[in-house]
């Protein structure tokens, strides 16, 4: 599930469903938007799992309730029902991966570094140690920068297209740019993921989604969620 910034509490420019915690919104409408949050998806707030998200490539295996944000990581996986994993974002790529035989998922932070470093293949890996068999997750990418949009030093698109090959490109200007869902992509499909979606709006042309890029670096962040049910006693 992945939320926009339509219908929550938040004041400009957090207007309105901001999620993010550490972008400066006040701390009663980031409250009222997080309750919102946790009653749309039908589990307790308590069991909304959070990650500190620090553009790195660490993945962390979750096993129950975390009061605060799961410490330096950008991948979060559990195998229990229940826990709603989050990655909040606003123009890096959010990826919810799940291997329903298994009983694994996984939400995922891919920003431009994180994607360089190798968080996906990190959250992967940890997937597969859980016991999910790779050949049957399935993949979602979320909203994020478009290749047209996501303009960069020549240097830095070389650099990020030696390490995810597949994510340069052209902006709509003819400059360099990246397109890390297309990177990323190709990186799901080399590991034999054989399902994979992609959500295709750009945030920086989408409204109704928060963008970093086109607000200046002053805006909330919207959430890219994964769960699974609990089953009835």
């Amino acid at each position: 599930m992945i939320t926009t910034r339509e219908g929550g509490s938040s004041k400009a420019p957090f207007d309105s469903f901001n999620l993010g915690g550490k972008v400066g919104d006040d701390p009663e409408a980031l409250r009222a938007n997080t309750e919102k949050l946790a009653e749309g998806i039908g589990v307790p707030t308590a069991n909304l799992v959070w990650m500190e998200q620090i553009h790195g490539r660490t993945a962390t295996l979750v096993e129950g309730p975390q009061p605060e944000p799961v410490e330096a990581t950008d991948a979060l996986l559990t195998d229990r029902p229940g826990l709603a994993l989050i990655s909040l974002t606003a123009d890096c790529v959010p990826i919810l991966l799940g291997e329903p035989e298994a009983g694994v998922i996984a939400a995922v932070h891919a920003g431009r570094v994180g994607a360089r470093v190798g968080v996906l293949v990190a959250a992967l890996k940890s997937m597969r140690d859980a016991g999910a068999d790779l050949g049957k997750v399935e993949a979602l990418l979320g909203p994020a920068a478009c290749g047209l949009c996501y303009e960069v030093p020549a240097e830095m698109q070389a650099d990020v297209e030696k390490h995810l090959p597949g994510s340069a490109c052209k902006t709509r200007k003819g400059t360099p740019g990246l397109d890390l869902r297309a990177g990323l992509w190709e990186q799901l499909a080399a590991v034999g993921i054989a399902k994979i979606g992609a959500d295709p709006r750009c945030t920086v042309e989408t409204p109704e989604l928060f963008s970093h890029r086109r607000d200046d670096g002053k805006t909330g962040r919207f959430a890219s969620v994964i769960w699974m049910e609990q089953e009835d006693a």
